[in-house]
């Protein structure tokens, strides 16, 4: 891998460790507020709701200029977002804006992918940023989890700088100071991401025009016959693994007994099996074999009803590195496949602003449900069961959506392994 590629992985690894460990922050701050518990899937919508209104706008804005640019300013608006929780805004306002940034980040960010790497390369280096970024959602919820106990928290505080006084007075503020670092951190590596030299389209003005531009895009991926199924996939990935972090905190209280500090850990097994998943699959799988995981996702969601079975820490961990490592090794090759069909129909930031919107959409949607399902004291098993039961019988349904595809024509064996 060129060199530069190990700079995107950097700015994308503190990015991403910022954005969960301010999550665990924001849950901390909520519940220090005394606020509904059903308040906290809601970080989740007002995070995500930036990806869906904005999506017409923010491909045409990351390929408007060069993507280092994009993710610098990106990560500058998370940086205020992070400013306005210090500055006692309601967190779920605050963090909100942090959403906008990373509706802006993100076309960039897997963008530069098809720019700057050849598409033999895709599943390979998805691999490797989706192994790093679970890297940085393990790292990052540990850290928050850890930052909000209160007897670290007080040896924090007991800290200042002499002749200096900080104004940190609290854990929330102290957590915070924390996440703004690693967000700076990003900014200053992407100072240094390589301009791939591609050119860039002028930014149109006339939002109507984007608007007909994001549908013409956003119709294109969904009648493209390997788009539609990569898509369908990675929308469901998303939007699963979304309501999965709040599913296994709520589980964890209930049948483990543990508190947040350390049931948001378990956030962080999850995401270690997604990264073995995904670096196994970038070693493993090819694009022209990328088709071939989608039952992984079948199985995933009837392992998923193995929780409901289990009142044992070691054996929780267990059960949910796998459900992780089943997970990763199933969306990176679809995730490649998906880059790789939208670079060739419309482009890297069009294609990437699709994907964000049709993925968050379903965030919005499952994270709503269980909104609602929680707000209806409706059992955590009996969500565990119908959340399991609606990821297989999803991932069936692609499954046979994609063989009909098949017999119609083989666009599999047209898939390249080889070429740039």
């Amino acid at each position: 891998m060129p060199f530069g590629f190990y700079v995107i992985m950097a700015a994308q690894f503190f990015s991403a460790l910022a954005d969960n460990a301010l999550l665990i922050v924001a849950i901390a701050l909520l519940r220090e507020m005394q606020a509904p518990s059903e308040y906290e899937p809601l970080l989740k919508t007002f995070f995500t709701v930036s990806y869906v209104v904005l999506a017409a706008f923010v491909g045409a804005f990351a390929d408007s200029m060069p993507k280092w640019r994009v993710m610098f300013i990106s990560n500058a608006i998370k940086i205020f977002g992070c400013a306005l929780m210090y500055w006692d805004v309601h967190p779920l306002l605050a963090y909100a804006v942090v959403g906008l940034g990373a509706a802006a980040y993100s076309p960039a960010k897997y963008g530069i992918l098809t720019e700057y790497l050849p598409h033999r390369l895709l599943v390979v280096a998805n691999g490797w940023i989706e192994g790093l970024t679970v890297g940085a959602i393990i790292l990052g919820v540990v850290i928050g989890g850890t930052l909000i106990k209160a007897d670290i928290a007080t040896v924090l505080l007991g800290f200042d700088l002499p002749l200096i006084d900080t104004g940190v007075d609290t854990t929330g503020e102290m957590a915070l100071c924390f996440v703004a670092v690693f967000y700076l951190l990003a900014a200053l590596f992407n100072l240094y991401v390589p301009d791939t030299g591609v050119d860039h389209r002028v930014l149109h003005r006339n939002p109507w025009y984007l608007l007909r531009e994001f549908n013409h895009c956003l119709l294109l991926l969904w009648r493209d016959r390997l788009g539609q199924v990569s898509l369908a996939v990675t929308t469901l990935f998303w939007g699963a693994g979304a309501t999965l972090q709040f599913i296994v905190i709520k589980w964890a209280e209930h049948a483990l007994q543990l508190d947040l500090s350390k049931s948001s850990m378990l956030q962080g097994v999850v995401a270690l099996g997604v990264a073995l998943g995904a670096v196994g699959a970038a070693k493993m799988i090819t694009l022209r074999k990328s088709v071939r995981v989608i039952p992984l996702g079948i199985a995933m969601g009837i392992i998923v009803l193995l929780m409901n079975l289990v009142h044992h820490v070691g054996l929780a961990v267990g059960l949910l590195i796998l459900i992780g490592a089943l997970s990763g090794f199933f969306v990176v090759p679809m995730n490649a496949l998906l880059q790789h069909r939208g670079h060739i129909l419309m482009g890297a930031g069009h294609s990437i602003a699709v994907q964000n919107f049709n993925e968050n959409l379903s965030i919005l949607a499952m994270t709503g449900l269980y909104f609602v399902m929680i707000r209806a004291n409706l059992s955590i098993y009996w969500v565990v069961t119908l959340f399991g039961l609606f990821v297989s019988g999803t991932m069936y349904l692609v499954k046979r959506r994609h063989e009909a595809n098949q017999r119609i024509r083989d666009d599999v064996a047209h898939l390249d392994d080889d070429g740039h």
